[in-house]
C-alpha cells in the first residue's frame, strides 16, 4: 500500500478544482458577447466572408417601406443612415438607400 503525503493529497485536489475553474471559465467565455465581436462580424461582412441579405446599396422596389427593408436587411438606422430621406413615409421605388447591417445578420 502506497501511503500519500496529505500536502501531496492537497496538491492534487488543488490542481483539481483549478482545472474544473479553468474550464467553466472557457465554457463561459464561449457564450459571452462583447463590442469585438461586432466588429469582427462587420469585418467578415466586408470581406465577404458572410453572406448578407442586402447589398450596400439597396435601390426600395414597389410595395417596400423602410420598416420591411429595416427587417429584411437587419439595419434598424435606415433614416439616420441616410440623410436624404426626410420623410420616412415617402419611400418611393427606385429611390437609393444605404444599408449597414447590424451584428444579428
Amino acid at each position: 500500500m502506497v501511503r500519500v503525503h496529505s500536502s501531496t493529497a492537497l496538491a492534487e485536489t488543488v490542481s483539481w478544482y483549478c482545472a474544473l475553474l479553468l474550464a467553466l471559465m472557457l465554457v463561459l467565455s464561449c457564450c459571452e458577447y462583447t463590442e469585438d465581436d461586432e466588429y469582427y462580424m462587420v469585418q467578415m461582412v466586408r470581406k465577404g466572408m458572410v453572406k448578407r441579405p442586402c447589398d450596400e446599396i439597396y435601390v426600395v422596389r414597389e410595395g417596400e417601406t423602410l420598416q420591411t427593408i429595416s427587417e429584411k436587411c437587419g439595419d434598424p438606422y435606415i433614416v439616420e443612415e441616410n440623410p436624404h430621406i426626410h420623410d420616412p413615409d415617402d419611400v418611393f421605388p427606385g429611390l437609393v438607400i444605404k444599408i449597414t447591417p447590424s451584428v444579428n445578420i
